[in-house]
């Protein structure tokens, strides 16, 4: 498969970097295609915006084109992908902002969803060439906590965004709770996890 890896974490050397890199080393020993960004770097060079402006959401449904135009090599790569792999640390419940402004500023109108016409069909989902999403995130919490907090940030990924890919569109979630308190060998064990899960992916 053609995947695009997204990564969101401020330091290079941290446990969220190790998981980047065993994610890709996994996917392209098993004979997939990958194209990585990183959005921290991209985003300390200049080189994407995470706040969507007044004018672009001026524009949101009547200029697409033009929102789209502002970012249109993260548009290029989600649309190349077949499927997606995020990684990233669950802070105060979700993604990390810059992760959330590139939901906001990529996933537009015309790139992952129309309007579906009417109040009861609020969208139709355009992302069609994705046939496989994984979510790979680390929280402080433990899992009971965010359960019993409806588990928001899962929810959005493998809910909220899932309607908008290829019907019978195949989903993954690797999350380490209670990280706080991890030792290293469930760190360990972790990374073990996430390389014999993204082995096994085919297309």
């Amino acid at each position: 498969m053609k995947i695009l890896l997204l990564w969101c974490h401020p330091d290079p050397n941290s446990y969220s970097a190790a998981l980047r890199q065993t994610a890709a080393d996994a996917l392209r020993e098993a004979g997939h295609e990958l194209r990585e960004v990183d959005l921290y770097a991209l985003h300390a060079q200049g080189q994407f915006d995470p706040v969507l402006s007044p004018d672009e959401k001026r524009s949101y449904l009547v200029d697409t084109d033009r929102n789209i135009a502002a970012v249109q090599p993260h548009v290029d790569a989600l649309r190349w992908a077949e499927g997606w792999v995020v990684v990233y640390p669950t802070w105060m419940y979700g993604p990390p902002a810059l992760l959330k402004g590139w939901l906001d500023r990529v996933f537009l109108p015309g790139v992952s969803f129309g309007l579906g016409g009417s109040r009861h069909r609020p969208i139709v989902g355009a992302l069609t060439n994705i046939r496989w999403f994984c979510g790979i995130t680390t929280s402080g919490s433990p899992w009971w906590w965010l359960r019993w907090i409806g588990d928001p940030g899962r929810r959005l990924f493998l809910r909220g965004l899932k309607p908008l890919y290829a019907r019978g569109c195949r989903t993954t979630w690797l999350q380490l709770h209670a990280m706080n308190y991890a030792s290293h060998a469930d760190r360990s064990r972790f990374l073990a996890r996430v390389r014999h899960t993204l082995s096994r992916v085919r297309a």
